[in-house]
């Protein structure tokens, strides 16, 4: 079937200079931490995303989390309906079919269906609890773990040189990430035929609601970035890197000077999309206020404090049919 593909999900090829290729093994072993931090400070301030390379993960435990996510989407509708996310509680963990959530609701519905994991816990509370794990797949809980470790010990670094970016310390965001909120997602995108309009899309436009977000994608592409100038600029894979955004929490606590970027997915590849986002918050009951060192008496506060708890779950309510029916 020929694709129309609406006008306004049209994007220009990415230039480099616009999401830059940031090398962050000096950041990793501790050689020149200040040099990436500077890299990581203009692409926050120009851009909001960039890709990393020569990140520590290994490319086996990324191939491999690969294939448990197609395993996992290939399993029955049924299965999956079993551990759907209405089943979670307030753990917000688990199975999200395709229409299930909406990040753009005024606008789009999101073509996409996705899963949900976070560290296991007793607590029961807003995005912290047990795990709603298919039971015909016996080693995904232990893949989703091992790949979820790794994205949260590579996120700290992260935090780190951001940190370092804004002159602060190194450890200056650890006090508010002694239990940080976080969400190991795994998502697909199945090809869209047809009449394609910004209407219903893979992803609609919008911005993360938390501190950084770690995406691997495969080869197929479809994401979309819109840059400083109000244009959306493809921001196609490259080959071993992790594309590394900013969200919400990072735009508040910068005072603006970093900005939470729009971004969207359109897969008009004719094939099967799959992704794997990593999203690392605050910890639930953290205060986001501006950092010393972009306020002053000339530059005050644009925000009131609220906690990351807080806007979290205002944005999952936003997008979650089940949760609205409850508020």
């Amino acid at each position: 079937m020929s694709q129309v593909v609406d006008a306004r999900l049209a994007s220009k090829q990415t230039s480099f200079s616009e999401i830059p290729i940031i090398d962050i093994a000096k950041l990793l072993d501790g050689s020149d931490p200040q040099a990436v931090a500077a890299q990581i400070r203009a692409a926050c301030e120009n851009v909001g995303f960039m890709y990393i390379k020569n990140h520590g993960v290994p490319k086996a435990l990324i191939e491999r989390m690969y294939e448990v996510t197609k395993a996992f989407f290939a399993l029955p509708l049924d299965a999956k309906q079993r551990i759907n996310i209405v089943h979670s509680g307030p753990t917000l963990r688990g199975y999200i079919p395709i229409y299930g959530e909406n990040v753009d609701p005024q606008n789009t519905r999101d073509f996409k269906e996705c899963f949900d994991y976070g560290q296991d816990g007793s607590e029961v509370s807003p995005f912290f609890g047990a795990n709603l794990m298919p039971e015909e797949m016996p080693e995904f809980k232990q893949q989703c773990e091992a790949y979820h470790t790794a994205m949260v010990n590579l996120a700290h670094k992260l935090i780190s040189g951001v940190a370092l970016s804004l002159d602060l310390p190194a450890n200056y965001f650890e006090k508010l990430q002694r239990k940080p909120i976080t969400i190991q997602r795994i998502l697909h995108y199945p090809p869209q035929q047809g009449a394609i309009s910004q209407e219903e899309i893979g992803v609609g436009a919008h911005t993360d609601y938390g501190f950084l977000t770690i995406l691997s994608q495969d080869q197929v592409g479809g994401l979309q970035v819109r840059n400083r100038e109000g244009e959306w600029v493809s921001a196609p894979p490259v080959e071993d890197t992790f594309v590394v955004n900013i969200g919400d929490l990072v735009q508040t606590l910068t005072n603006d000077r970093y900005i939470s970027t729009l971004h969207r997915v359109i897969n008009t590849s004719g094939v099967e999309r799959y992704s794997i986002p990593f999203f690392i918050d605050l910890d639930f009951d953290a205060l986001v206020t501006a950092v010393p060192t972009c306020v002053s008496s000339d530059n005050p506060a644009k925000y009131a404090p609220y906690t990351c708890g807080q806007h979290k779950y205002k944005r999952f309510v936003d997008s979650y049919v089940h949760l609205q029916a409850t508020v």
